[in-house]
């Protein structure tokens, strides 16, 4: 059978720049078996699978996987999905809800003259773990001398991550990471996704970062949303501030010649996380249509 895919590069506005993502518009009747093989197939960061909702009132339910497995929640396919959706007009332009794995998330699209962005919302904090790496094991992984390292810290919205803060956009773009120190030292710890960046966790500041999740089947991700929306609630905790929004923005995937800009805030309130929101700006490059095997498709997808 037949399916109908659409792939945008997401947080960029110009073509060949950003993450890849491919979006099965209506996934119904693909089998999460084949929906492994079609991300492996595609080998993007992410591929999307769109589904009828549980709820009524949510307008899409959306399963993300990479080419390693599935997961509940990340930034880029979010975003994504929703411009490709708004596109074809599966949804309308403004706010919509998609129903993941972490729960519903808030998307509100935007269209101006055919320039399509949109920006997710989580009502929720992040995660945090103490269980963080000896910096000499996160060292040893990203083929970095300890003294080369600020500090590290262990958050995840969804996906969990280990920050890695560094001296320089030089050094961040010096790391290697290395698969025979990742495995024994990093792998099995709570954040093996290692994401290392240069520049300060202040209100309105810019990251230069690169994230390497090797356990997700990604050697190295152009922009991960996901990670924006927990280092943003990280960096609005550590802060002191009260109230209002704490904002920063980030230049992810330039060493890979990919170039992605993402924007990130926290909501607080009474120093009190309230929601996180991520968004930036998506391009469409192809449309088309994959052959799923009958045996891979659970039942005929109705229209």
């Amino acid at each position: 059978m037949r399916y109908d895919f659409m792939i945008l590069d997401v947080f960029t506005d110009k073509p060949f720049g950003g993450n890849q993502l491919a979006v099965l518009t209506d996934a119904r009747g693909i089998s999460a078996q084949a929906m492994q093989m079609i991300a492996r197939e595609f080998d993007f960061p992410e591929t999307t699978f769109v589904l009828p909702p549980s709820d009524p009132s949510y307008a899409r339910r959306v399963r993300i996987f990479t080419p390693g497995g599935e997961l509940p929640f990340a930034g880029h396919p979010t975003v994504g999905t929703a411009c490709a959706l708004a596109m074809v007009g599966h949804t309308q332009i403004g706010e919509a809800i998609l129903e993941e794995g972490v729960g519903p998330v808030a998307v509100t699209t935007t269209n101006v003259d055919g320039a399509y962005s949109a920006r997710l919302r989580l009502s929720r904090d992040h995660d945090f773990s103490d269980a963080i790496p000896p910096v000499e094991d996160i060292a040893a992984a990203l083929s970095l001398k300890p003294e080369e390292i600020r500090q590290a810290f262990c958050a995840g919205l969804g996906p969990k991550f280990t920050y890695v803060q560094l001296e320089s956009r030089e050094t961040v773009d010096r790391t290697q990471l290395d698969l025979q120190q990742w495995r024994p030292l990093i792998a099995d710890t709570w954040g093996a996704a290692l994401y290392v960046f240069a520049g300060e966790l202040s209100d309105g500041s810019e990251l230069y970062a690169r994230m390497f999740a090797p356990a997700m089947g990604i050697a190295e991700d152009p922009a991960t949303g996901a990670a924006a929306a927990a280092i943003v609630g990280a960096g609005a905790t550590a802060s002191g501030q009260r109230d209002g929004q704490f904002r920063l923005n980030i230049v992810q995937g330039a060493a890979m010649g990919r170039p992605s800009f993402i924007s990130a805030s926290a909501q607080l309130s009474a120093g009190a996380i309230e929601s996180i929101e991520v968004g930036g700006s998506c391009v469409l490059v192809a449309e088309g249509k994959i052959e799923v095997p009958d045996h891979l498709v659970e039942r005929q997808a109705t229209s």
